[in-house]
């Protein structure tokens, strides 16, 4: 093991660089973590609607950081929006490769009222509809949607975290997740 690591993330958002950085840190805690975050395009709408769209923005991001960045490892999270049998929801993807595998995971759903919903059919983002909803400023790059629907019980980061920690799990045990069946 190297005595730092360095992580890319494909976002220059410091929720999105500051959940990379916490879960680098949570799996090896005696390792100087080096995390940048860098301008990583999507080449999906800007509010990415379903989680095919969703998924693939967080790959090209990783792509892009693998095609023109050395680190160790490559992050990315992309949040979307989807309506399901059961209502709206918000959710994100991430992504996480290092030069020989990759390892993609997803978040839990935050229902979404129907009216924030159909906003995004309209072509908004869902940081600027929260915005306008609640009167804020740039909550995407703050608690997001999910801290102002869950009084702040939850944040936009702590739903990355959560999601890139299990996403971790092939990096921890690569020998069990490389068997055939």
């Amino acid at each position: 093991m190297t005595e730092s690591l360095r992580i890319i993330v494909g976002s220059k958002n410091p929720v999105k660089i500051s959940a990379a950085r916490s879960i680098f840190h949570l799996f090896y805690p005696n390792i100087a973590i080096d995390c940048q975050g860098v301008n990583a395009p999507s080449d999906v709408p800007d509010q990415p609607i379903g989680e095919d769209e969703t998924r693939i923005g967080a790959q090209n991001r990783v792509l892009h950081c693998q095609q023109h960045y050395q680190a160790d490892f490559y992050v990315a999270m992309e949040g979307g929006a989807e309506q399901f049998s059961y209502g709206p929801a918000t959710f994100a993807y991430v992504v996480i490769a290092d030069n020989q595998q990759r390892a993609i995971g997803r978040s839990s759903n935050l229902p979404l009222p129907q009216s924030i919903y159909n906003a995004l059919l309209q072509g908004k983002e869902l940081g600027d509809v929260m915005d306008n909803a609640f009167n804020t400023t740039n909550i995407k790059q703050q608690g997001g949607a999910i801290g102002l629907l869950t009084n702040h019980h939850a944040t936009r980061e702590s739903t990355y975290t959560q999601a890139l920690t299990l996403a971790m799990a092939p990096f921890l045990h690569p020998d069990l997740y490389s068997k055939e069946v």
